[in-house]
């Protein structure tokens, strides 16, 4: 994460690098991706008033942003209670139905590598 950049910054910066997104699609798209990783009520925190856990669902939100082909993700759910990692890989399963996007994660939690595809 950009430590001067709030989380819905960090979100948004992809979005404003890569893609020329209009400002109203652009917030929409920052607040829905906050909501799904449950961080809408700390989108003004910057990094250093997060836990390890709340930056690594800001990170998951913003390699979803720009709605990417292909995310590589290591230990994407690492820091994260179970049911907090679950609804990270109900968001990505989600990303991948509506959009093609195929994530190839890397994890040593065996809760996770036996969750149903």
């Amino acid at each position: 994460m950009i430590p001067v950049l709030t989380a819905y910054e960090n979100i948004e910066y992809p979005l404003l690098m890569v893609q020329d997104w209009p400002p109203a699609q652009r917030r929409a798209r920052v607040i829905e991706l906050l909501e799904a990783v449950g961080m809408a009520d700390q989108a003004d925190m910057r990094p250093d008033q997060l836990s390890g856990g709340q930056k690594q669902r800001v990170a998951v939100a913003r390699s979803l942003a720009t709605q990417a082909k292909l995310v590589l993700a290591d230990e994407p759910t690492a820091n994260l209670n179970h049911d907090t990692a679950y609804r990270i890989l109900e968001l990505t399963k989600k990303m991948c139905n509506e959009f093609g996007t195929t994530f190839i994660f890397s994890t040593r939690d065996p809760k996770i590598m036996a969750r149903p595809r």
